[in-house]
C-alpha cells in the first residue's frame, strides 16, 4: 500500500523531498519515513520530545499538514540549509561599499536556499551627483543588473535557483525605468519586480491630481497620477510585471508596526517583511479534512481544523530554533518576532467537495468563515505556547493590539493576548504551494481555483523512453471514484473560466484573516480590455487586498489553449478524451528527433588566453517544417585536460538539442558559468569562463540560422509538432528543469505543472 494518491505525487516526493545520500541512495525508504524524520526533528527543539513527536506525525500524516518544501526536505538532515523560505535583505545603502556589501549578503542566503526581497527605493536615481567623484549616480537598475547576474550563479540548496523580489516605490525618480525594466526579455531574469504603491497615489490617481518624484527631499519630476498608473497598467497588461503591493495598508495592518517599517517582500509577495526579516511557510490541506465530500451536509471538519492548526502552529514554532540562518542578523531577527505563516492548500477542492462554486458569494463566505477558524486557531495556540515558553521577545502588549489587524480580531482572542501574551508576532499567510499541492495528490494550489481537470504528461523512464500519464485534480479523482463517468456539475469551474473579478473576491474574502499577505494570481482573459484589466487592480485596492497580481496570455507571457466547455470530455475516462485542442496555435516537440542521413553545419575555433590548444566546435542543424534547428554539438581539443568535459558536454548538448521545442537555454546556462580562477578579455569582451565562451559560440550559431532573435533573446519562431495538451492546458514556456511545456503562471511565479518547477524557488 502507498499513501501517494497519483503517480506524480511519488515522482515529486523522490525527487525533491527524499532523504538521500550524496550518490542517490534514499535514506528515506518511504513517505512515512519522511514525516518521521521532519516530526522527530522539530520534536528534538522540546522539552518532551517523546511527547510531541507522535502528534507531529500525526499532523504530518496523510497530506494534512503540508510544511513548505524547505522544512520537508532539510529537517532532520543535518545539513548546512536553512529552512526558512523567505527573507527580505537589510536596506541597500546608498554608497558604492555599502551596495556590494549587500550583494555579498544576497549571495550567501541564495546559497543556502533561501529566496530574498529587496527595496532598491534607497539607490539615489540615475543622473544624480556622486559626492567626491565628480561622476552621476548610475541609478538603481543598473545595480539590479549586478544582483541579477549574481544570482544567474547561484545554485541554491535542493537544486533551486536563486529568487529574488525587487521593489521601488512609486514616487523614486527612476520609477518608469523601473516599471518599463521588464519589456526587454533579456533584463532581470532572476527577479520578480513589483511597485510600492502608496494611499497617497492612489488617492491622486482617484483625483487625476499631479504627483512628485521625489529623492532625498528634492523634486525630480512633477507628473500626472493616473498617467503613472496607466503605465504600471500597460506594462503588467503586456508582460504581467510589475506587480502591485499596496505598502501603506501592509505597513497599517502590521501587527508589529510600533517597532518595524516593511518596504519589501519575498520573491511571491505574500511575506511582506523587515530588513532581515524571515519567514517560513507551511499549508494545512483543506482538501483533507471534507466530511461526506459530494454529498448532501458535506461540511469542513471544523473540530479537526482546529485540532490541526494548533500542532502546526507548534511544529512551525519549532522551526524558528530548529534552522540554521545564512546570517546571523536574520537570525537574530527571526527570533526576536518568531513570525511564522500558516497557510492552506486544497481549498478550491474543498470548495467543490462541498458543492460551492469558487467565485461565488458562497464560495467567498465559506472561505471567509474557514480562514477565521484557523486565524483564531492560530493566534490561540500561539497563546498557549507563549504561557508554555514565553511571548515573542520584542512583544508590547497594548502596541500589539492597536495594530489594524488585530483591532479586527475577536475580542476573547484580543484579551487571551493582552494576558499572557503571544509566541508569535504574525502567524498567517497564503504562500505558493505548486509542488507541495502536487506531493500531496495534486490538490488545488493554495487558494487558488483548480487550473485544469486533467492532462496528459511525459515521463521520462530509466531507459531514455517516455511514456504518458494523466494527472487529475484531486477533487475531480474523488468524484470519479464516487460517480464514475456521470458529468461533473456546473460548480466545477477552473481559472480559465472564471471572470476576473470573481478572483478578486476570493483573494479578499481570504485577505481579511491573513494578517501578512497572500500569493495568487488572477487570471485575466486574452482580449480583456485594457479599461476592464485596470479595474481589475482598482477592485483589488477597494476590497482591500494588499496588493494584486495578474495574468494575460499573450504572445510574450505564453498563450493558453482553448478550454473545453464540454463538462462531459473533462470528466470522462482517460481513454475516452481527445488529447488535441482545436485551434490551438501553439504546439511543441516533446519525443527525440531522429538523426538524417547527413546534415549541414559550422565548426567555430576558440583561442583561450593562457592555453595552448584551439578549441573546435561544430553544430550540425536540422530541417524542421521549413525552419532550421541545432541538432548536434561536437567539442574538440587537442589539449587532454579538456578531453573528459568536452566529451560530456557534447554529449549533453546534443541530448538537449534532439529533444527539440525551445533548447535556448543552453546557452543562458552555459554563458551563466563563472571561473573562480578568473575569466578573460576576448576580443574587447570580458567571458566569465571557457564554458561560457562555448555558451557565446553556440548563441551566435543560433543567431544566424535564426533559431532565436539576438543576443540573449528568445526563439524567433516556435518549434512545431504535435499537440499532447488536453483541452484548457497551456503551452507554456520550456521548463528549464524537465524541459517540458508546462510553465505556467500560477500563484504569481511561473511554476511547472509537469515536475513542480518554480521560478520563485
Amino acid at each position: 500500500m502507498t499513501r501517494f494518491t497519483a503517480p506524480i505525487a511519488e515522482q515529486i516526493w523522490d525527487m525533491k523531498y527524499r532523504f538521500k545520500e550524496a550518490d542517490g541512495t534514499p535514506l528515506d525508504h518511504s513517505v512515512e519515513d519522511t514525516w518521521r524524520r521532519i516530526a522527530r526533528a522539530l520534536a528534538a527543539v522540546e522539552a518532551e520530545p517523546e511527547v510531541w513527536e507522535p502528534r507531529f506525525y500525526a499532523a504530518l500524516e496523510d497530506f494534512k499538514y503540508l510544511p513548505a518544501g524547505r522544512i520537508t526536505a532539510g529537517a532532520g538532515t543535518a545539513r548546512s540549509v536553512t529552512l526558512f523560505n523567505c527573507f527580505v535583505m537589510g536596506t541597500v545603502p546608498d554608497s558604492m561599499g555599502g551596495i556590494f556589501d549587500m550583494l555579498k549578503e544576497a549571495a550567501l542566503t541564495m546559497q543556502q536556499g533561501g529566496g530574498i526581497g529587496y527595496d532598491f527605493s534607497t539607490i539615489r536615481p540615475k543622473g544624480a551627483s556622486v559626492t567626491g567623484v565628480a561622476a552621476d549616480a548610475s541609478g538603481p537598475l543598473s545595480f539590479m543588473d549586478v544582483w541579477d547576474s549574481m544570482c544567474r550563479t547561484i545554485m541554491s540548496a535542493g537544486s533551486r535557483r536563486g529568487a529574488m523580489m525587487a521593489t521601488m516605490r512609486c514616487d523614486h525618480p527612476d520609477i518608469i525605468d523601473f516599471i518599463e525594466a521588464k519589456s526587454d526579455p533579456a533584463r532581470l531574469r532572476m527577479f520578480n519586480v513589483s511597485v510600492l504603491v502608496t494611499d497617497a497615489f492612489m488617492e491622486a490617481v482617484k483625483a487625476d491630481a499631479p504627483w512628485d518624484l521625489v529623492f532625498d527631499g528634492r523634486v525630480y519630476r512633477t507628473l500626472d497620477a493616473r498617467d503613472l498608473w496607466n503605465r504600471i497598467m500597460q506594462a503588467t497588461f503586456e508582460y504581467a510585471e510589475p506587480g502591485v503591493i499596496f505598502i501603506d495598508r501592509i505597513n497599517a495592518a502590521n501587527n508589529l508596526n510600533y517597532c518595524e517599517t516593511i518596504a519589501a517582500t519575498n520573491p511571491c509577495g505574500e511575506q511582506p517583511l523587515p530588513p532581515y526579516g524571515a519567514c517560513l511557510l507551511g499549508s494545512v490541506n483543506m482538501a483533507r479534512l471534507v466530511d461526506r465530500p459530494f454529498e448532501d451536509g458535506a461540511d469542513l471538519d471544523e473540530e479537526a481544523l482546529v485540532s490541526l492548526v494548533g500542532t502546526a502552529v507548534r511544529m512551525m514554532d519549532n522551526v524558528v530554533d530548529a534552522s540554521r540562518f545564512p546570517l546571523e542578523a536574520q537570525a537574530a531577527e527571526a527570533r526576536a518576532k518568531r513570525r511564522i505563516g500558516l497557510g492552506v492548500t486544497g481549498l478550491a477542492d474543498a470548495l467543490l467537495m462541498v458543492g460551492a462554486r469558487y467565485g461565488s458569494e458562497e464560495a467567498a463566505r465559506l472561505t471567509d468563515r474557514w480562514l477565521h477558524r484557523i486565524a483564531r486557531a492560530a493566534y490561540l495556540a500561539s497563546v498557549q505556547l507563549a504561557q508554555e515558553k514565553g511571548p515573542f521577545p520584542l512583544f508590547d502588549a497594548e502596541a500589539y493590539l492597536a495594530s489594524g489587524t488585530m483591532e479586527a480580531m475577536d475580542d476573547d482572542v484580543r484579551d487571551a493576548i493582552r494576558i499572557h501574551g503571544i509566541r508569535n508576532a504574525l502567524l498567517t499567510s497564503i504562500a505558493p504551494t505548486g509542488t507541495i499541492s502536487l506531493y500531496a495528490g495534486n490538490v488545488s494550489s493554495g487558494i487558488e481555483p483548480v487550473f485544469a481537470y486533467a492532462y496528459t504528461r511525459k515521463v521520462l523512464q530509466k531507459d531514455g523512453s517516455r511514456t504518458e500519464e494523466e494527472v487529475v485534480d484531486y477533487a475531480v479523482q474523488m468524484w470519479r471514484e464516487k460517480f464514475g463517468d456521470r458529468e461533473l456539475p456546473d460548480y466545477f469551474v477552473n481559472a480559465q473560466t472564471l471572470a476576473p473579478q470573481d478572483h478578486v473576491r476570493m483573494q479578499a474574502a481570504a485577505q481579511k484573516w491573513i494578517d501578512s499577505s497572500i500569493s495568487k494570481t488572477i487570471n485575466c482573459p486574452e482580449d480583456i480590455s485594457f479599461e476592464d484589466f485596470k479595474d481589475v487592480y482598482m477592485a483589488a485596492w477597494d476590497q482591500g487586498c494588499k496588493g494584486c497580481t495578474t495574468y494575460r496570455p499573450n504572445a510574450v507571457t505564453g498563450s493558453v489553449l482553448s478550454v473545453s466547455e464540454d463538462k462531459q470530455d473533462l470528466s470522462a475516462a482517460p481513454e475516452a478524451r481527445s488529447d488535441t485542442s482545436e485551434g490551438a496555435e501553439v504546439v511543441h516537440l516533446s519525443e527525440p528527433l531522429r538523426r538524417p542521413a547527413s546534415l549541414e553545419g559550422q565548426t567555430y575555433k576558440v583561442k583561450w588566453p593562457n592555453t595552448e590548444h584551439a578549441i573546435y566546435i561544430t553544430i550540425n542543424d536540422v530541417i524542421l517544417n521549413g525552419h532550421r534547428r541545432p541538432f548536434e554539438v561536437f567539442i574538440n581539443s587537442k589539449n587532454m585536460e579538456h578531453f573528459a568535459w568536452t566529451v560530456a558536454l557534447t554529449r549533453m548538448i546534443s541530448a538537449v538539442f534532439r529533444r527539440g521545442g525551445d533548447v535556448s537555454f543552453v546557452v543562458e546556462e552555459l554563458k551563466a558559468v563563472f571561473d573562480p580562477r578568473g575569466g578573460a578579455w576576448v576580443e574587447g569582451k570580458y567571458i566569465p569562463s571557457i564554458l561560457a565562451a562555448i555558451g557565446g559560440v553556440i548563441e551566435q550559431h543560433l543567431i544566424s540560422i535564426g533559431f532565436i532573435e539576438g543576443e540573449g533573446m528568445g526563439l524567433k519562431a516556435d518549434p512545431k509538432a504535435e499537440v499532447v495538451n488536453l483541452p484548457g492546458q497551456g503551452a507554456g514556456p520550456a521548463c528549464p528543469s524537465c524541459g517540458q511545456y508546462g510553465m505556467q503562471m500560477i500563484e504569481g511565479c511561473m511554476t511547472c505543472r509537469d515536475c513542480g518547477h518554480s521560478k520563485c524557488g
